[in-house]
């Protein structure tokens, strides 16, 4: 059996584009679909999908980050259905994520981009806290004394990707976890803020 999946973030973001790839690649595909964040995995429908996959069956989703966001957690998944339901995984735009490829090769070179790609998106994260670290010791160093106590400000760093023009700001409201008033709202503050000098 095929299977595939579709997230979107909210119920107000279109799913058409990943409905279409999923249909051209297969006609009678049965789709399950998941309006929500991708920062984990406790969504209804793709708990619903993982206990209907067999061994042999193949889940195809359109991109890798329709799975998820935590590619740590991603891995972890990807174990679960490929090893212990021993079914498999395509990913239509990136074609080397294809575990339907049952030569040796085929196996390791997927397992080997899931890795790399998680490697990125840690590096990545990681670069971020950095920089985010910079510019809260730049702003003390300059006297700049924050209002509110920073545990309400734990999203700041994907504010100030997107400031830095590192994350686009469908993914760093996405990534940040609060709604997108609240994001433009800090996105406001900090370039307001007098230690902002980027």
């Amino acid at each position: 059996m095929e299977y595939g999946y579709i997230r979107v973030s909210s119920k107000d973001q279109n799913i058409d584009r990943q409905v279409e790839a999923l249909k051209a690649y297969s006609p009678y595909i049965y789709i399950y679909i998941d309006k929500q964040s991708g920062k984990d995995f406790e969504r209804k429908e793709y708990k619903r999908l993982i206990k209907k996959l067999k061994k042999d069956d193949t889940l195809i989703i359109k991109s890798i980050d329709r799975l998820g966001r935590n590619y740590d957690l991603i891995i972890e998944e990807w174990r679960k259905i490929t090893k212990d339901i021993g079914a498999n995984i395509k990913v239509l735009d990136m074609p080397l994520l294809d575990t339907t490829q049952k030569e040796l090769t085929g196996k390791f070179i997927s397992d080997l981009v899931l890795q790399i790609l998680s490697y990125v998106a840690e590096q990545e994260r990681t670069f971020i806290k950095q920089r985010q670290a910079e510019g809260i010791r730049i702003a003390k160093e300059k006297g700049i004394l924050f209002g509110r106590p920073r545990k309400m400000y734990q999203f700041d760093e994907w504010a100030l990707a997107y400031l830095k023009g590192k994350l686009q700001a469908k993914e760093a409201i996405i990534e940040s976890g609060v709604s997108r008033g609240t994001f433009f709202k800090r996105v406001k503050e900090i370039r307001n803020a007098s230690w902002w000098d980027v």
